[in-house]
């Protein structure tokens, strides 16, 4: 599960308002890949962009849990990248399709636990160029609030992995890059584009 527009500068440079509410949406499994392994951009001609996010890992099953509660059902967090075909994000009236092409979904390269996510340091370069740089204590929606409110109607399991939203700076990424996700006590995410 992916939340939009979770930090207020992202949405500015969108252009679209801070929602009231989380904006759900969801990724297919086969964009998942791992740490060192390739993003592959099959639409040379579009636009498709890096989102650096902090990932919450669900332990168990949990439903209708309070953010108090939610402590007590994370697993713990990784770097993701949340890829996005930009031209279908706008035009398919939807976000799964762009987001969820086979690739489009880096994590790790560790689950870290036992860190509090509130004010944490996340950075995305590419080609060690800084595109992004923010703190996770800007999110317009916490942690334990995200856990909460996904809880409430839908049953969360094991190993559900829930992105957070992206800050300011989203740019496009090209054949021969490395983009790099890297977030404060959680190590760095790296994975070549091809």
């Amino acid at each position: 599960m992916a939340i939009g527009l979770n930090y207020a500068d992202h949405a500015a440079e969108s252009n679209q308002p801070v929602p009231r509410n989380p904006v759900l949406f969801l990724k297919a499994p086969t964009s998942l890949i791992g740490h060192g392994e390739s993003i592959i951009l099959t639409d040379h001609t579009s636009r498709i962009d890096h989102e650096a996010e902090l990932a919450v890992i669900i332990k168990d099953r949990i439903k209708d849990v309070s953010p108090e509660e939610t402590v007590n059902h994370v697993l713990g967090y990784t770097c993701a990248n949340d890829v996005s075909h930009r031209p279908f994000q706008y035009s398919d009236g939807q976000w799964c399709r762009a987001k969820s092409f086979d690739t489009f979904c880096p994590l790790g390269p560790y689950i870290v636990t036992d860190i509090d996510p509130s004010d944490l340091k996340i950075e995305c370069r590419v080609n060690g160029d800084v595109r992004q740089s923010s703190r996770t204590s800007e999110l317009v929606f916490d942690v334990p609030y995200l856990v909460s409110f996904l809880s409430r109607g839908i049953t969360l399991l094991p190993g559900d992995v829930i992105l957070t939203g992206t800050p300011s700076g989203v740019g496009p990424l090209k054949a021969g890059d490395t983009v790099e996700v890297s977030i404060e006590q959680v190590v760095t995410l790296r994975n070549p584009v091809l």
